[in-house]
């Protein structure tokens, strides 16, 4: 699937306007944030936020800037997941994810050396990524990603236990986040 239907499926799942009082990222349209939408110089109504400008802002911000557009080169399943990871719960935590997950399968470092755990996904993120993928195969795509979704399902169980008021979410992130894209 390419960029173009990934940000039109996420756009779907996301919805309209929405300013539910336990979220934590206040007023959203299309799941961008308030924040977010100022960030890329937004300054209207939240609830008239135009299609157009989510869709760039997925783009820029949640495929190009972290580098999941060149994750996608190589696997891009694992992609489309770091995509929607990182617009639920920051593109930062999906590199650091895709990150955890590569160190712990590269047999102690015997396939490639670790990577920073630091949610930067550049030149030795990507590399680690090759190597793993030149290492395991066919199958390795498929692991990464049943790491990654074991990952982000225990994130989301820790955050409600943190903080009951998020378990609102909690059923909605494990039917349609964990998972549901593999």
């Amino acid at each position: 699937m390419n960029v173009d239907q990934q940000i039109d499926e996420l756009i779907e799942r996301e919805g309209e306007y929405v300013n539910h009082p336990a979220d934590r990222g206040g007023p959203t349209r299309f799941g961008i944030t308030e924040q977010r939408a100022r960030a890329y110089g937004y300054k209207g109504d939240m609830r008239t936020l135009p299609r157009e400008t989510a869709v760039q802002i997925y783009r820029k911000a949640y495929w190009e800037r972290p580098g999941f557009d060149e994750v996608a080169k190589r696997m891009p399943k694992v992609a489309e997941e770091l995509f929607d990871t990182g617009v639920n719960m920051g593109q930062k935590r999906a590199g650091e994810f895709l990150q955890i997950s590569l160190n712990a399968l590269n047999q102690e470092a015997k396939d490639y050396p670790d990577v920073p755990e630091d949610g930067d996904v550049g030149p030795m993120s990507l590399h680690a990524l090759d190597r793993f993928q030149a290492r395991r195969g066919i199958m390795a795509e498929t692991v990464l990603l049943r790491a990654l979704n074991c990952l982000q399902g225990e994130k989301y169980i820790a955050i409600t236990r943190a903080n009951q008021s998020q378990e609102a979410f909690l059923y909605g992130w494990l039917l349609n986040r964990v998972g549901a894209l593999c």
